[in-house]
């Protein structure tokens, strides 16, 4: 029989999955909000205030933690579809200026840590 110390195994386990959990980037905040920023974002969203749009507090409690939201983040980023404002008037959403997935979710992502 061979004798395994407690710390030996819970050591093992815990490497062990380490190695399948999924790996997440980390946010690149200057970059998201540059993007923010040169797309005008700010007209309609502010961190923590309702303008014409919600705030970005506002859809972090929508989207986050959700499987999907920020999938849904960044569709709302680049459909166009019609949006309700705070007034009650629809427009169309801005498309964000990027074809990059990977900033797109950088976004999203950042939107979605407030």
């Amino acid at each position: 029989m061979i004798k395994v110390s407690l710390p030996t195994v819970i050591a093992t386990v815990f490497l062990g999955l380490a190695s399948v959990a999924p790996a997440q980037a980390a946010v690149d905040e200057e970059a998201a909000k540059a993007l923010f920023k040169s797309n005008d974002c700010t007209k309609c969203h502010s961190v923590d205030k309702e303008k014409k749009g919600p705030s970005l507090k506002k859809i972090s409690e929508k989207y986050k933690g959700k499987a999907d939201g920020q999938e849904k983040a960044v569709k709302n980023m680049t459909d166009g579809k019609k949006v309700k404002l705070a007034d009650g008037t629809e427009q169309e959403h801005k498309v964000i200026d990027t074809k990059d997935l990977k900033e797109q979710k950088n976004l999203a992502d950042w939107i979605l840590s407030h």
